[in-house]
């Protein structure tokens, strides 16, 4: 299963659980339809009077459920951040230098450069010493990693990766989004025992004396009944949905790293250690229950959120048993396991061996190749993140993790090689942030990205973006407006700046508005034919001057995404500004129509069969743009030019 048909997968479990709440309310409104009739209508009521009660008891449930689940949605409307913070997480500055913090950091970074996503914001639970993570949020752009002290003191650093594989997995996979619309929903199901425990102990305290004391209590003791169906129905909802995601986000971690080896380690320190997965430090453990990495509270059987632990194992290590566990469990009763002290045992803290291409270095791809890439880092893309992490200038890694620093490092990149257009954009920096800050993109331009790999621009963006998303909001507003002006500053803007400028105003906006921007495409190739067709020209006509082989890019393109369609090549005389309207429509798509789009693009950068790295960059882009995150390079032999 490749990204686009997990995407697919996804989109149909959010159908899912909206007919499971569904099926949920219509449980709890019976149960509470049935107990009101019982307590009030059985003994000889007049029917109409029965009816009416019936009608306002339904409507009451639905009303309470409904406003339970809009209110929990509209609290997490921050995204991820949120709901690390609930759970008592410390961030990670980006300038740390605890160790345990950096290699923490270093992970993550590495697997963030290695999917091609923006670095998400990296969280720790203090206060938990049990083996554990989670990930939330809605999209990439505002998606928060949480890892607990205990993990990041038990794991070595092969356990860790692949703890933070699972959880990138389920980013990529668009199983947060689903994760955090089900704990809105769950909340909302819940309310009824809230409600009713709330009542009963104000009538308890209220004294005996109170009129209607009897039918207040009653009323609260129906509440807390149903609010028990409730919470029934809502482990079960969230066991049906998470177990099979878990078994996934396991299998796309393996996928990821290409050994089982540190998954399987960490699997094992959670059944091998007293702590186990289990969080206590926090109320609100079943609330997210089903998005950490292991079991959170003791529920087994019909309620586990996860598949049995042995399981788990078995599936990475068929050979493992039961009895091994239990040895684990022997041997580190008096002398817990130290990851960081693992690490310097298995040799994992020293660089790992990895090279960048040329800039002048060709490669051979396919459609097929680049659509089960996308969001499929293999361990060649993990060197190669290793590799990118090293050639970054320590200066310029330095200025992606200063907030006084990365506005103008982010507006550097985006300067223009002419002097004539860098000139004009310059002025439209110093127009909206200052003359201070249009010649610190100057310099920044000038001294550090200038000759930078083209390799490596994508990258230093996402490492840069957290860091970005920590200004005020009305200065990422001016700094938006400030890249949409450079960008578009002469009429004359390279693909690839016009792209990364488009990137990053994707990027901000849903890290500023995450729920607004949370969807599954619905819409098929038929009805964004005219979007699909000026895409593919202005790529073709970016990459080849003679306008005989940028006809012949685009017709190799087009036949790839609408085959029985007939859309004749005509150039766009305003390049790529001629995108501007397409990118709402197509980013729309239905994930396997997306699919085709992506194979499509591929085949027009690669009509010839050789692509450059800029060209990968380019293609690298514009599928992060079209949220389909594709590793750094395409292949791992490159061809000699």
């Amino acid at each position: 299963m490749n990204f686009f048909e997990r995407q697919a997968a996804a989109r149909r479990s959010s159908s899912r659980l909206v007919l499971l709440f569904a099926l949920a309310v219509a449980g709890m409104v019976l149960a509470v339809d049935g107990a009101a009739w019982l307590v009030f209508g059985s003994s000889g009521a007049d029917p109409g009077e029965t009816g009416a009660l019936l009608a306002f008891t339904t409507l009451l449930t639905i009303g309470i459920v409904g406003l339970g689940s809009l209110y929990r949605i509209a609290s997490l409307r921050g995204g991820g951040e949120p709901v690390a913070q609930q759970m008592g997480g410390t961030p990670v500055a980006a300038d740390t230098t605890d160790f345990s913090m950096r290699r923490l950091r270093n992970v993550v970074e590495e697997i963030a450069i290695a999917s091609g996503v923006p670095v998400p914001k990296i969280y720790v639970l203090e206060e938990e010493s049990a083996i554990n993570a989670f990930a939330a949020g809605y999209s990439p752009s505002d998606a928060v990693i949480a890892v607990t002290r205990g993990a990041l003191d038990k794991l070595n650093r092969d356990e860790l990766q692949g703890v933070i594989a699972h959880e990138f997995s389920h980013i990529l996979n668009g199983d947060m989004r689903l994760n955090i619309r089900l704990m809105g929903v769950l909340f909302g199901i819940l309310m009824m025992g809230i409600i009713g425990r709330k009542i009963l102990v104000n009538a308890r305290y209220g004294g005996r004396n109170n009129k209607g004391a009897g039918v207040i209590m009653i009323a609260a003791l129906i509440a807390i009944v149903v609010g028990y169906v409730g919470v029934f129905f809502g482990r079960m909802i969230k066991a049906g949905v998470a177990r099979q995601r878990e078994t996934l986000a396991d299998a796309s971690a393996v996928q990821f790293t290409r050994q089982t080896t540190g998954l399987a380690g960490a699997l094992k320190k959670i059944g091998g250690l007293d702590e186990g997965s289990r969080l206590t430090a926090s109320q609100n453990t079943e609330e997210v229950s089903h998005m950490l990495f292991g079991e959170g509270l003791d529920f087994s059987g019909l309620f586990a959120t996860h598949p049995p632990l042995l399981e788990r194992i078995q599936a990475l290590e068929p050979q493992f048993r039961a009895d091994q566990l239990e040895a684990l469990q022997r041997k580190w009763l008096d002398t817990p396991p130290d990851g960081l002290e693992e690490d310097v045992q298995l040799g994992l803290v020293s660089p790992k061996d990895g090279t960048l291409p040329s800039p002048t270095a060709q490669f051979a791809v396919t459609p097929p190749m680049v659509v089960a890439q996308v969001a499929q880092p293999s361990p060649d893309d993990y060197k190669r993140a290793d590799a990118i992490a090293e050639r970054i200038p320590d200066a310029v890694r330095t200025l992606a993790g200063q907030r006084d620093a990365v506005m103008p490092l982010l507006l550097g990149l985006l300067l223009d090689e002419d002097q004539q257009v860098a000139s004009l954009q310059r002025e439209e920096i110093a127009a909206r942030l200052g003359m201070a800050m249009s010649e610190h993109a100057r310099q920044l331009r000038n001294d550090h990205l200038a000759t930078l790999h083209p390799a490596l621009r994508l990258p230093l963006a996402s490492i840069a973006f957290p860091v970005l998303r920590l200004r005020p909001r009305p200065e990422l507003d001016t700094f938006l407006d400030t890249v949409h002006a450079i960008v578009h500053a002469d009429g004359r803007v390279s693909l690839f700046e016009y792209c990364l400028g488009r990137l990053l105003q994707v990027q901000v906006r849903e890290s500023l508005d995450p729920s607004r921007h949370a969807r599954f495409g619905r819409t098929p190739l038929a009805l964004v034919r005219s979007e699909i067709s000026t895409l593919l020209c202005v790529v073709a006509q970016c990459g080849h001057e003679d306008p005989e082989m940028a006809k012949r890019a685009y017709l190799t393109g087009i036949q790839r995404v609408l085959p029985s369609d007939h859309l004749p090549y005509l150039a766009r005389p305003q390049g790529a500004l001629a995108l501007e309207e397409t990118w709402g429509p197509l980013d729309g798509l239905d994930p396997l129509a997306k699919q085709s789009l992506v194979e499509g693009i591929t085949a027009t950068i690669g009509h010839d069969n050789q692509v450059t790295v800029g060209e990968a960059e380019l293609l690298r882009t514009i599928c992060a743009a079209l949220h389909c995150p594709l590793p750094p390079m395409l292949e791992t032999a490159p061809r000699a030019r």
